[in-house]
């Protein structure tokens, strides 16, 4: 395979380095931007986060073997477990880990953008306590 072959099966938009934290975040805050805005007032206060990887606590956690299989994690209490006077808890939090959405990326040659999207707005489903086939209808309006 030359080099010329390489390099046009890279995705779109690849410019040769992976993008930095800032970038995935910057990605982040523009997906739960477009976002229908009657789910704004209950996302407001989830923190959403970007790492490496997810540790290894976590992943025995999920009882998931290799680092890369773990894209995104929602961790708190979905809407539709809490109580009114349920109160002092941690916020929610939406982790989107930064190396295995690149190998996707990748991988799969979908756009950076729409990728962080995808799993963001899956993570943030489970803040509301939806099924996969809400995520996806979620997905769709966003």
């Amino acid at each position: 395979m030359s080099d010329k072959t390489a390099l046009s099966s890279l995705p779109p938009g690849w410019t040769g380095t992976a993008p930095d934290t800032d970038a995935l975040f910057a990605m982040a805050e523009a997906a739960l931007d477009s976002l229908p805005a009657v789910f704004a007032p209950h996302i407001r206060d989830v923190v959403i986060a970007i790492e490496e990887f997810a540790d290894d606590d976590v992943l025995k956690s999920l009882d998931i073997e290799h680092p890369y299989d773990l894209t995104g994690l929602y961790e708190g209490r979905p809407l539709t477990e809490r109580s009114i006077d349920a109160s002092g808890g941690m916020p929610d939090r939406v982790t989107l880990y930064r190396i295995p959405i690149l190998v996707e990326w990748i991988e799969t040659g979908e756009k950076l953008d729409r990728l962080v999207r995808h799993v963001l707005i899956h993570e943030i489903g489970h803040h509301f306590g939806f099924s996969d086939d809400d995520m996806h209808a979620l997905e769709d309006m966003a």
